[in-house]
């Protein structure tokens, strides 16, 4: 086999993910592809390999990897594809496999004809602890965002999540108010430990986003992204694909659209070096979903959306090409708590 293996991570390293290593062995890998995918391939069809890449890599939690291969058929022309294969830690692969494909199967398939589709799933692989989905075409929407058409963009984007909440795909985790705000409790402190000049400016931060959440009625709940945001959004010629539910739940609608708001506020900021910069986009998110969810979502939306750009403070400590905005977050979101 003349299979390239690319692994820019040293993947093979990760003591907490056991199986990349197997993943990463281009004849292992022939093997376990070459008969066990028959929704790829059918009951006759084989699987052959051609080339291996890690394209993200989180150490000891996930691993993301490619395979391109081409699928033979008896009754069809060769087909030559990338499959996505993801790796998480002490998961097997089974559950984010099955809910993805009932996602697929609740109207987001492929060819669905309003346009907003999930990759497909192609099969789990036990012996990595892998599950497999199809490599779908497009651009990550966060360039697009930028471009003239970026506002129907955003609209068109409402209506594509929209469409997820809509889906009555089940599970059994949820997520409210109170573990958003959870979630700043125990990142926020994080960063004063290295600005402790910082810790009452973010103390009062904290007290203000309990009171906002306080404020927060629960509305009915479905099945939500909660990770939405336009790393997650993939623009093709007529479709929009959505992405990555690892972190799929029951939660207010409302949440989706405010964290891609609060996301879209801090790119400005970072990339515009103004919050406001792309405020046509995030009006046009929040009004195209407002009319399709009603207009008791919108404070929910705003609130969360200010929850997120909260969260972005913690997030923006930990990576050194955005630490230098960590205290133009912390002010916007002093001035937009006290606003509120």
């Amino acid at each position: 086999m003349n299979v390239s293996v690319t692994d820019p991570f040293g993947v093979k390293e990760d003591p907490e993910l056991p199986t990349l290593s197997l993943a990463l062995d281009p004849d292992l890998a022939q093997r376990q592809f070459k008969r066990r995918l028959p929704r790829l391939a059918g009951d006759q069809g084989l699987v052959y390999l051609e080339a291996i890449r890690v394209t993200r890599h989180k150490p000891g939690r996930r691993c993301v990897l490619e395979y391109d291969v081409r699928v033979e058929r008896p009754d069809a022309p060769a087909e030559s594809l990338t499959l996505i294969g993801k790796i998480r830690a002490r998961r097997f692969g089974k559950a984010d496999h099955r809910l993805l494909d009932n996602i697929w199967r609740a109207g987001l398939r492929s060819d669905s004809p309003d346009g907003v589709s999930v990759p497909e799933p192609i099969g789990v692989v036990p012996r990595f602890h892998m599950w497999l989905q199809r490599k779908v075409p497009g651009e990550i929407s966060t360039s697009r965002l930028l471009e003239p058409e970026g506002v129907a963009l955003a609209a068109r984007i409402a209506e594509a999540v929209h469409k997820l909440h809509r889906a009555g795909v089940r599970t059994e985790r949820r997520h409210a108010m109170r573990d958003e705000l959870r979630i700043l409790r125990e990142h926020l402190p994080l960063v004063a430990r290295n600005r402790p000049d910082w810790q009452p400016r973010l103390r009062g931060i904290l007290e203000a986003c309990d009171g906002l959440g306080a404020t927060v009625s629960e509305p009915p709940t479905c099945g939500i992204h909660r990770d939405f945001y336009s790393a997650q959004v993939i623009v093709e010629q007529g479709r929009i694909w959505l992405l990555d539910f690892d972190l799929y739940c029951r939660g207010d609608a409302a949440l989706d659209i405010g964290n891609f708001v609060g996301h879209l506020t801090e790119q400005s900021l970072r990339t515009f070096g103004d919050p406001a910069a792309l405020a046509d986009r995030e009006r046009a998110m929040e009004e195209r979903f407002v009319e399709l969810a009603g207009k008791a979502a919108r404070p929910r939306v705003r609130a969360y959306a200010t929850l997120t750009l909260v969260r972005h403070i913690y997030l923006s400590t930990r990576t050194a090409e955005r630490s230098p905005w960590t205290e133009r977050l912390i002010q916007l979101c002093e001035q937009r708590l006290g606003a509120l």
